[in-house]
């Protein structure tokens, strides 16, 4: 991996500066021999990292993270566990493959509920559903749409109108919304922090450790980082994009950052527009290309729009100025009477797309397995999997496991560049500029 590409830590974060500072970064300094080596500590290492060490307990796991835990994509998503297939999902005709993606993503939300409870983490976890909001006509015939779809499912939702949404949005500039019951949020910086403090006895973490040249001789991987070496006899990879760095799924994956900003905690005053318990919401677009919403229990509103195309996995701090306008924009629309109130924070966060809509689970090579490309649905998607992925590993067969290869393929060939970068600009600046009236 080269310098360019190495995951660095902006400190933009919104999510990770709430939090208290954690305790000195347990660095790689030495050279370091174990029977599983587990690449990266977001939602699908942390996974995989867990499940095999709870079935190979006299193992030892090594889980390297190139920042700390939290700081990363896992730690930068919106919040939302989501039970429900994508809606590209949705719209095919095969019902099978929607009731295996319904139940992997709830079993994905029941396994981080239980690691919650149990553990007592601290990261406002709760089953408190999601509105899929529509704002002019553009939306309306995209909710409409997905109304259609979750019928046919024979989903459970609940429709309202503009008047019934005001009280529980505090704004009046949604005209309908689909409420879902089944989709949990959380604070993802606290989540995936507090999933790192308690992993097994047998799983050491390695922090500040970017992996920059993994190789495989005499029957072992061998990682190097900056200061140190693991030689493993198995690989399991949960650094998604940067995987193809190493090698893996090569010119098949897209680096997308979505970005988001969030206010200030709201005053009692500020409060009082939203007068529908509980005093939390999260709001997905009915067009993909529109804004999301989430105001969170500690009384902060946050806004995600606007996608780019970041081949070398970071952002332009410059352009992240014009970003931060356009969620300005798209705050005042909704909250007016809330100009007043500054961000705190505006950050991105970096996914994997395919342009075939296909995430990858499986075998990569000898004694190495990966999860990954996990079209921005990558909590519940990279939950379920990274323990999958670790049953697959070490022999393990099951209903769940047969179910995820079931809904998992290879992602398709990107063009050549110059044709890839310029494409995917343009339909990026296409989808934003038809969805202009959603923003």
């Amino acid at each position: 991996m080269s310098q360019a590409t190495i995951p660095r830590d902006d400190k933009c974060n919104g999510w990770y500066q709430l939090l208290d500072a954690p305790a000195p970064a347990r660095r790689l300094n030495a050279r370091e021999t174990a029977d599983w080596l587990v690449i990266g500590a977001g939602f699908t290492g942390l996974a995989a990292a867990r499940r095999v060490a709870e079935l190979r307990p006299f193992d030892r796991v090594v889980l390297v993270e190139a920042l700390r835990v939290g700081q990363g994509a896992s730690g930068r998503n919106t919040g939302f566990v989501i039970d429900l297939p994508h809606k590209r999902d949705l719209e095919g005709d095969d019902l099978a493959h929607k009731q295996r993606l319904l139940s992997l993503n709830r079993a994905a939300i029941e396994d981080l509920e239980t690691l919650v409870r149990r553990h007592g983490i601290d990261c406002g976890w709760s089953l408190a559903g999601k509105y899929q909001g529509a704002v002019g006509a553009r939306g309306l015939k995209y909710l409409d749409h997905y109304e259609t779809l979750l019928k046919a499912f024979d989903y459970p939702y609940r429709r309202l109108e503009r008047d019934a949404l005001a009280s529980i949005l505090g704004t009046r500039h949604y005209a309908a919304a689909i409420y879902t019951a089944n989709t949990a949020l959380m604070q993802p910086a606290a989540l995936v922090r507090g999933l790192g403090e308690t992993l097994p006895a047998n799983v050491e973490l390695y922090e500040h450790t970017p992996v920059v040249n993994l190789t495989r001789s005499d029957g072992q991987w061998c990682a190097t980082t900056p200061e140190g070496e693991v030689r493993a006899t198995n690989l399991l990879l949960g650094s998604n994009i940067y995987a193809q760095e190493f090698g893996f799924l090569k010119h098949r994956m897209l680096p997308v950052m979505t970005f988001a900003s969030m206010t200030r905690a709201l005053t009692e005053e500020e409060m009082a527009r939203f007068s529908t318990a509980p005093h939390h919401f999260g709001l997905t677009p009915a067009d993909h290309a529109g804004t999301t919403v989430r105001l969170t229990p500690d009384r902060r509103l946050i806004v995600r729009n606007q996608y780019r195309f970041v081949p070398r996995y970071h952002d332009d701090l410059a352009e992240r100025t014009r970003i931060r306008q356009g969620h300005r924009d798209s705050f005042e629309a909704r909250y007016p009477e809330l100009a007043h109130v500054p961000f705190a924070a505006t950050w991105g966060g970096a996914c994997g797309l395919s342009r075939n809509y296909t995430a990858f689970f499986g075998k990569v090579g000898d004694n190495a397995w990966m999860s990954g490309v996990h079209q921005s649905v990558g909590a519940a998607r990279g939950t379920i999997s990274g323990k999958l992925l670790a049953e697959m590993a070490t022999g393990q067969d099951s209903r769940q496991l047969a179910d995820m290869l079931a809904v998992s393929g290879m992602p398709a060939l990107n063009p050549p560049e110059p044709f890839l970068s310029l494409g995917v600009k343009a339909r990026m600046k296409q989808a934003a500029w038809s969805s202009r009236s959603e923003l």
